[in-house]
């Protein structure tokens, strides 16, 4: 039988040193663990695999540890018969709910029973509530009283990835935790890490392109590295172009031409370049998602943003300051625009490959477009000209000719035009 751990399991993190990008939350825990002033109910909210379950182990672990030096320090050992137990969710003392599967108003009744009796081998028993917005209103109502008052010895930790479905009654009873998404540049870093730990090495690119693709996530990250690692049958050395292979992934390089194409205008050359990106990826929505973020950074890179770009080469970088550079952000503007209320068309089309070819064509379009203002100025100008031919009173007309550009490009909605 196969021993083999998936990387997010192996590397789930055992005490607050090793949590990553939740700094706010270790300093606030540890303090209170310090200083032996501990809430007694915690909520921990955030998207998926940020840590809000490994979290909960690590407090229930840190203030039972049998190690009174790492007690006091607010470190879990890792070592002891508690931490043990607790890691592997084996202890009696700390009873892991999952709420998805037990919502109902009895099943917190066994709860409540059962904190009348005082821990058997812990200092604390600790109730860890797994996605507890599934639970019913009932079951609620059932949980307030002892939520406000639970004995000395319990502590009740909440984990959530909808925190607006939690009662207000329910939160302003328990200290609150935002676990925040890591950022592309952290991910990367401890992906890093991680495959130096096991053997393998990610060029710089493919790194960042799972860390892209994870959107926040650890958990994600390192679900996408096992697949890649499988896929790529666990070679020692893997690429960017590898990897956008092993995952079936656009290839940027053919995705950056067709924007170039589109902003050039050339209709025939777009449709060319994504009759050959369709033959190897038939994902229109993915090719949508990737031109949108195109667009994105380019756009960024235009108003001197000093976000950095991930999972780019250098040449793929040149191309995107070249797009800032010489594409207006009126232009980059009406593309996110029309790409952004694409998605969701051709997301219910009937021909998903006919949509998106008519959309090639109406971006062809609309690069072609005049700059509203500059039209609507050299109007107004040349009105001026034949007035001051005409009329020597003309400065009252002139003004009023200003006014008018000026009311229609407040009432001027591009969408409306466009869509």
């Amino acid at each position: 039988m196969s021993s083999y751990l998936a990387l997010a399991r192996k590397y789930r993190p055992q005490d607050f040193s090793q949590l990553v990008g939740q700094d706010a939350l270790v300093r606030v825990l540890s303090n209170s663990i310090k200083q032996d002033k501990l809430h007694h109910a915690f909520i921990l909210t955030g998207i998926r695999g940020v840590g809000k379950t490994t979290t909960a182990r690590i407090i229930a672990k840190t203030i039972n540890c049998l190690d009174e030096k790492s007690f006091q320090d607010a470190q879990a050992c890792n070592k002891c018969k508690n931490c043990k137990s607790i890691a592997s969710s084996q202890h009696h003392d700390v009873i892991e709910f999952d709420a998805a599967s037990k919502t109902g108003v009895d099943d917190v009744r066994a709860i409540i029973e059962s904190i009348a009796y005082a821990p058997v081998s812990a200092k604390y028993k600790v109730y860890i509530i797994d996605e507890v917005h599934m639970l019913s209103n009932s079951a609620f109502n059932a949980l307030l009283k002892t939520l406000e008052e639970p004995p000395q010895r319990v502590k009740f930790i909440f984990a959530t990835t909808e925190i607006k479905k939690v009662p207000i009654t329910i939160l302003s009873r328990c200290m609150r935790f935002d676990l925040r998404r890591l950022d592309e540049i952290e991910i990367s870093a401890h992906l890093k890490n991680i495959l130096q730990q096991e053997g393998f090495e990610f060029e710089k690119e493919a790194l960042e392109i799972i860390a892209k693709m994870s959107e926040g996530s650890i958990r994600d990250s390192l679900s996408l590295t096992d697949q890649v690692l499988a896929a790529n049958n666990y070679a020692k050395n893997t690429s960017s172009n590898d990897l956008q292979d092993l995952l079936g992934l656009n290839d940027l390089n053919q995705i950056i031409e067709l924007l170039l194409l589109l902003l050039e205008g050339n209709t025939k050359k777009s449709l060319d370049n994504f009759l050959q990106i369709y033959a190897k990826s038939s994902d229109i929505l993915q090719i949508i998602k990737d031109l949108m973020s195109l667009i994105h950074d380019a756009t960024l890179l235009k108003v001197g943003s000093n976000q950095k770009l991930m999972g780019y080469s250098s040449n793929q970088i040149s191309d995107l300051k070249k797009i800032a550079n010489e594409i207006s952000l009126d232009c980059l503007s009406r593309f996110w625009q029309i790409l952004t209320k694409s998605y969701s068309e051709i997301n219910f089309a009937t021909s998903m490959k006919m949509s998106f070819e008519m959309l090639i064509v109406r971006l062809c379009y609309v690069i072609a477009l005049p700059n509203l203002q500059q039209v609507l100025l050299k109007v107004s100008d040349e009105e001026n000209k034949i007035v001051v031919q005409n009329n020597d009173n003309n400065n009252n007309i002139k003004d009023q000719s200003n006014d008018l550009v000026n009311e229609i490009l407040r009432n001027f909605e591009g969408s409306k035009i466009l869509s």
